[in-house]
């Protein structure tokens, strides 16, 4: 059961923050696309993956030739964003018609590894969810009006992606309405009454934005390659 595995790619965005001429996930690191190092870590963790990817309408023919450039040979589909984070994923897991464990990814955590493709799938296997997180280790303060107090950081983890599921979960979940609250797929779930699981995340998993995140990337996947 669940030997199938499909990861839908999140690209929808155009990276404003990054101040590119292009979508941060065309960017290149180490003279290879973002997007690309994101795929290749999923196919490292599962050669038979199958991969949605979800970009800006405009960019899909771009998104296109940097596949066909790569001759991967697994099965690819692309998909339109939506104008939500939710609608985006929606419109992925359009391209989910069979059982299976559906991974949810934002193209530009290019630093994932294999190691935690693998964890997410078995974790989901097993308890029907699994959603990376690592603990805080900044002081955090939470915000009341023009007040604020001190809360206890080791209460306090911080979510990544791949957020991991079996099919049916998510599925069901997002035949809800939008609510802005759904920000990520767990809050989705949660909201459709499942509890989600977290399962250990990495520290190099950052989400590039910003252009200091583009040189953090550069240097451990510099590191990483050499």
């Amino acid at each position: 059961m669940y030997s199938k595995k499909i990861a839908i790619i999140v690209a929808g965005g155009t990276g404003q923050r990054m101040g590119a001429a292009v979508p941060k996930q065309f960017l290149e690191i180490e003279r290879k696309a973002i997007l690309l190092h994101t795929i290749d870590q999923f196919v490292a963790a599962f050669a038979d993956i199958e991969i949605v990817i979800v970009l800006p309408e405009v960019y899909i023919n771009e998104g296109k030739t940097i596949i066909e450039k790569n001759k991967f040979k697994n099965t690819f589909h692309f998909v339109a964003g939506g104008e939500t984070r939710f609608q985006s994923v929606k419109n992925g897991l359009s391209k989910v018609n069979t059982s299976s464990i559906v991974f949810v990814h934002d193209a530009v955590r290019c630093l994932l590894t294999p190691a935690l493709v693998q964890r997410c799938y078995q974790q989901a296997v097993e308890k029907g969810s699994a959603i990376p997180a690592v603990s805080a280790t900044d002081t955090i303060r939470l915000m009341d009006g023009e007040s604020h107090h001190l809360i206890n950081r080791e209460d306090v983890m911080l979510i990544q992606t791949p957020q991991t599921f079996q099919s049916e979960i998510l599925l069901k979940a997002f035949e809800q309405d939008y609510q802005a609250s759904f920000t990520d797929e767990a809050n989705v779930v949660e909201a459709g009454g499942l509890p989600v699981f977290l399962v250990e995340g990495e520290f190099e998993n950052i989400k590039i934005t910003r252009p200091l995140d583009m040189a953090i990337a550069n240097y451990i996947l510099t590191k990483r390659f050499s």
